[in-house]
């Protein structure tokens, strides 16, 4: 069964929603998808226990406007042809075409191993976000945020306002990069307010885990804050080392890549014609970034090019802010060295570190040790194989998720 569109945006959060309000304006037949049950990214997360902000709300209703047909719930499994997408639901696998196309994949969160990591009750520090909107209880639950980057005190103001006992806020970077880039913030005012909203006393700068301990979960964690090791009781650790693009339907796709992020142009087109890019996936630079470039993307795809112009001035603004982010919280090269050699790097295969640390390459890696081959299909360890040994990511190849095999027939 065959379906087509004008334009097909694939990605519901900020970058996509924003794309689909500027492409409508042309009259064109938009399809929004996203592999979520629920519109709004990971920082629009609804669930149960969720109350969106009603600026939030607008947002999402572009969804409901007659020109704009949304699909959640659904992922693309293979590109066909130019033009042309094999997609699957819960109900069955389907062909979308289209004219062109708007990637808006965001981002997934970077996971690095350290002796402990695997114990029930650690997760990463965003997943603990999605995990208590989504209705997890964590009630009166001691806990410790860690990693790096703003992301831990917006995860440690979301495990408050559940009710958990927030013991320590642990960022890695030095009291001189994160005071550095306080200081800076009087260029983005929306940013000091959020900053004294999630302030907290906390906050450890200069810190960091050194392992979670515990029998059949997690216990304790052992921490190291300025040259001083500790040891913290506690029921729940969440870490985060920032955030990493999701680049697999691009890189299959045959776009090429910058870093870790899709090449875009002025206009967030990518190096193929017709297939546009905007949000995390072009690189890490937060929501108000995200949304100025689906807003480009949606008007350059659509053909809208005068309104583009007045766009690029708040593009600058917030890219100077992501620019910021990512200087003053780079990874310390101690956080590379965290795990040991019994440490688990490939969770789904049990693949400890020492194994692949000595292997050459990702497809060697993976020929040895069977890593990558197990439920996360490397979205886990691979990501953490390539920031800690330095490795080319492989190209995907189809199908890119498991898939039913009358959808592949």
């Amino acid at each position: 069964m065959n379906q087509a569109c004008d334009i097909l945006i694939v990605g519901s959060g900020p970058a996509g929603l924003a794309a689909a309000r500027a492409a409508s304006r042309a009259g064109l037949h938009i399809t929004v998808i996203d592999d979520n049950p629920h519109a709004g990214g990971q920082i629009w997360r609804n669930g149960p226990d969720t109350q969106l902000e009603p600026a939030v709300l607008e947002r999402l209703a572009v969804l409901e406007q007659p020109l704009i047909r949304y699909l959640p719930g659904t992922r693309v499994v293979a590109a066909l042809k130019p033009g042309s997408l094999l997609l699957e639901n819960a109900e069955h696998g389907f062909v979308m075409e289209y004219q062109r196309l708007i990637l808006c994949c965001g981002a997934r969160e970077l996971l690095l191993p350290f002796p402990g990591w695997t114990l029930p009750g650690v997760t990463g520090a965003g997943a603990l976000q999605a995990l208590v909107k989504n209705g997890l209880s964590i009630q009166g639950e001691r806990t410790v945020i860690a990693g790096s980057g703003p992301l831990l005190l917006a995860s440690a103001a979301t495990a408050r306002k559940a009710g958990a006992q927030v013991e320590n806020v642990l960022e890695q970077a030095s009291a001189r990069s994160v005071t550095g880039f306080a200081v800076q913030l009087w260029r983005w005012p929306t940013k000091i307010r959020q900053a004294l909203d999630l302030a907290t006393t906390a906050y450890r700068w200069n810190s960091h885990v050194v392992e979670a301990l515990g029998e059949q979960r997690l216990e304790a964690v052992r921490i190291k804050v300025g040259g001083r090791l500790k040891e913290i009781p506690c029921e729940r650790l969440a870490c985060g080392f920032g955030l990493v693009p999701n680049t697999t339907l691009a890189a299959h796709l045959g776009c090429e890549l910058q870093g870790t992020a899709i090449a875009v142009d002025p206009l967030q087109c990518t190096s193929l014609p017709e297939v546009y890019a905007a949000g995390e996936c072009t690189g890490v630079g937060g929501s108000e970034l995200a949304w100025v470039e689906g807003e480009i993307a949606g008007l350059a795809a659509s053909g809208q090019h005068p309104e583009i112009e007045a766009l690029r001035g708040r593009r600058d603004h917030w890219q100077a802010f992501a620019d910021q982010v990512r200087q003053a919280f780079t990874l310390n090269p101690a956080i590379h060295r965290l795990a040991q050699p019994d440490t688990l790097l490939c969770r789904c295969e049990d693949v400890p570190f020492a194994a692949m640390a000595c292997e050459t390459s990702w497809t060697a890696a993976k020929l040895q040790t069977r890593c990558g081959m197990g439920a996360c299909q490397g979205r886990v360890c691979g990501t953490a194989a390539q920031t800690l040994f330095g490795w080319d990511a492989p190209l995907p190849r189809s199908p890119l998720v498991p898939a039913r095999i009358s959808t592949l027939l």
